[in-house]
């Protein structure tokens, strides 16, 4: 992928994972591209299907489109950043990310967000002023 369009997509996320929005200024590592659908599934390197996000949501989402909603045990498409406002999907109780809809709920397990690490991350962000719960 080029640097252009990493930038451009980087900016647009607001310099922040468009998962678990934890900003890229507060991880060590350098955050990547992901493909919302992946090339496997047919998705494209267009804008539309690409998404800025942290090693640990890439790694953990790989190339999933589905996960199991832990509400209804049914499954449900994973939450798609490129097709919804990510505040009509989640919301933070303190530093811990609840799932709004059976999309983001699924999300938040897959991709294992709320896991004690990352709790615990948040909240050092949060309490450094590195972190907007917004």
């Amino acid at each position: 992928m080029d640097d252009r369009t990493r930038q451009q997509v980087r900016r647009r996320a607001g310099n922040r994972c468009e998962y678990c929005h934890l900003p890229q200024s507060g991880h060590g590592e350098r955050f990547s591209v992901d493909h919302v659908i992946a090339r496997k599934h047919g998705g494209s390197d267009l804008d539309e299907n690409l998404a800025f996000c942290c090693l640990r949501c890439n790694l953990f989402k790989g190339t999933d489109m589905s996960g199991i909603d832990p509400v209804t045990n049914s499954p449900t498409q994973l939450f798609n950043p490129r097709e919804g406002r990510w505040a009509d999907h989640f919301e933070w109780r303190g530093v811990v990310l609840w799932g709004r809809t059976p999309g983001a709920r699924a999300t938040v397990v897959l991709l294992r967000m709320n896991a004690p690490e990352r709790v615990h991350l948040r909240q050092s962000l949060l309490d450094e002023g590195l972190l907007s719960l917004d």
